[in-house]
């Protein structure tokens, strides 16, 4: 992930755009030696009036109608845990078991966990909003009277009362624009059905909510 592609990958996209623009990619079989291949177009970045026109309040406007879940994601360090709270959470893939979440470039949060290496998925409930908007606020302790217990591999710390987490450690990060995206591999899970019981928390359109009973 250097950032480059190597010479077969530039060939192989420039091929993509001359076939799609109607130009030659190779030379006929027939063709003599001393034939001069027809003018093909330089290869350029899309101009800025070529972009559809998106507006960043509608983007999120739209994008909010999506529900989704809400975790929070933890790391053990020094001089104390880490963790932020995350809307952008998937599983990935079975095998090898992978999860995924996605994070800002510019959170504070972050640094902390890749140095760790390792982090802790908390799916919340129905009834931690609170606790949610605790760890969204930046610099503050965000574990001050919250309990919680190492997670069994990695030693995140597992959060009380969540219905249920997922103990990890960092398997690949990729870039996505102005968010970098997590890949996890699971090395333990667990669930509280005491807790699973009372339901997820949900986020749509800007508001928590909750499945009706």
């Amino acid at each position: 992930m250097g950032g480059m592609m190597g010479h077969a990958g530039m060939a192989a996209t420039a091929i993509r755009y001359l076939r799609s623009v109607g130009a030659p990619t190779a030379a006929a079989p027939t063709a003599p030696p001393a034939r001069t291949a027809a003018a093909r177009p330089s290869l350029r970045a899309v101009r800025d009036d070529e972009r559809a026109p998106l507006d960043a309040a509608e983007f999120r406007s739209v994008l909010g109608h999506f529900a989704s879940g809400v975790t929070i994601i933890t790391a053990p360090g020094e001089p104390g845990p880490a963790g932020f709270a995350c809307q952008s959470f998937a599983s990935l893939s079975l095998d090898p078991p992978l999860v995924a979440f996605m994070v800002g470039r510019t959170s504070a949060t972050w640094p902390r966990l890749a140095r760790a290496g390792v982090f802790c998925v908390n799916v919340l409930g129905a009834e931690q909003g609170g606790l949610c908007r605790a760890f969204a606020v930046s610099g503050a302790d965000k574990f001050a009277g919250v309990r919680h217990t190492p997670a069994p591999v990695t030693g995140s710390p597992r959060l009380a009362d969540v219905p249920a987490w997922i103990d990890c450690t960092i398997h690949a990060v990729h870039t996505g624009g102005d968010h970098l995206i997590v890949v996890g591999r699971v090395e333990a899970l667990g669930t509280d059905p005491a807790a699973a019981e009372r339901g997820p928390l949900l986020f749509h359109r800007g508001a928590f909510g909750r499945l009706a009973p």
